[in-house]
């Protein structure tokens, strides 16, 4: 009788609050993403819609005319993207913006890293959200051994992580690692548009490893992360095992692939550093940070520990991620 009860509309509406307290819990959080018509932000923009997650982009009343990201846009808006007017230097729109949302996730460029202690400040003014994501989507910037230029961009992210915290902001740093459509198209080979075929060049031994991940499963395990008490104040690592290669390893399965033997060239360390301190911006910035990933091994050569991290597909081992053998089939 109490079952049939239970299933009645009218039994319903009169359930207590705890009840509706646990459904609204259960509801996914509103996200604003700040820099979403950037490289790695549109994925995430990607991701929180089609989760289902009500998301919304801050962007600047030029975006929305450029012709450059029209496409883009269209695409946003036929995903039910809601976007909000305002700037990452003007306060008042920053603090409205984040007002309306639950979570906050900056996925800023490299020029932008250091401003986003603009972003802490509207979110200490606005007083809700539930967590913060800067824009970090790379290395562990407080596990690396990187030389410059790479070095003051690092600790510029580590500048922002001690701000957030100083401040109690509830955080997640998400490290993706290598960005798969960086450094697979060309196996990271300078002024190509292609892998090669004939000669490789490799720097250091080729023995450290790193993770290459494609930018969508990027965007789909930040977004899976949002509503997850396990990643708060965490930072989530993605390094699916199927993605961890050393450079010599990348060169072997490639060359499987096309059936030929590549030439290989290595420079040592102190001719990539060399290498590094010659070249003209932003090429040194590259090279110095391929430097840490593939000579340091920066990506790899520390323990997740639980004190600080988690590893997203260990979480969340229903992703079906791209592997980098399936990625690498695209330009047999």
């Amino acid at each position: 009788m109490l079952k049939a009860l239970g299933r009645c509309t009218l039994f319903n509406k009169h359930r207590p609050p705890g009840n509706r307290r646990r459904n609204k819990m259960a509801e996914k959080s509103k996200i604003l993403i700040i820099g979403g018509t950037g490289y790695i932000g549109k994925f995430i923009v990607e991701a929180s819609a089609k989760y289902g997650h009500p998301t919304f982009l801050l962007v600047r009343e030029s975006t929305l005319s450029d012709p450059s990201k029209s496409a883009l846009i269209d695409s946003f808006k036929k995903s039910g993207v809601h976007f909000v007017t305002g700037d990452l230097y003007d306060h008042e729109s920053l603090v409205k913006a984040i007002k309306q949302v639950d979570v906050v996730i900056s996925t800023v460029g490299h020029q932008q890293l250091g401003d986003q202690g603009n972003i802490i400040a509207a979110i200490k003014e606005a007083g809700n959200v539930k967590k913060f994501y800067p824009s970090e989507f790379g290395n562990d910037v407080d596990r690396t051994h990187a030389v410059e230029p790479a070095k003051t961009a690092f600790a510029t992210k580590a500048g922002i992580r001690r701000a957030i915290e100083a401040e109690n902001i509830p955080h997640t740093y998400v490290s993706s690692n290598c960005f798969a459509g960086y450094f697979l198209p060309t196996l990271a080979q300078p002024g190509v548009t292609a892998p090669p075929r004939d000669k490789v060049v490799i720097l250091g031994d080729g023995n450290a490893k790193a993770v290459y991940n494609d930018e969508h499963d990027i965007g789909t395990y930040t977004i899976k992360t949002v509503d997850d008490p396990r990643t708060l104040n965490k930072i989530v690592y993605i390094k699916p095992p199927a993605n961890i290669y050393s450079f010599n390893e990348l060169i072997s399965l490639w060359e499987k692939k096309i059936g030929k033997t590549l030439e290989k060239v290595y420079l040592d360390e102190d001719q990539v550093v060399k290498n590094i301190q010659e070249s003209p911006v932003p090429l040194n910035v590259v090279l110095s940070i391929s430097h840490s990933i593939l000579v340091k091994g920066d990506q790899t050569n520390f323990e997740i520990k639980p004190s600080f991290g988690v590893e997203a597909s260990a979480l969340y081992p229903d992703v079906k991620y791209t592997t980098v053998d399936e990625y690498l089939n695209r330009f047999v």
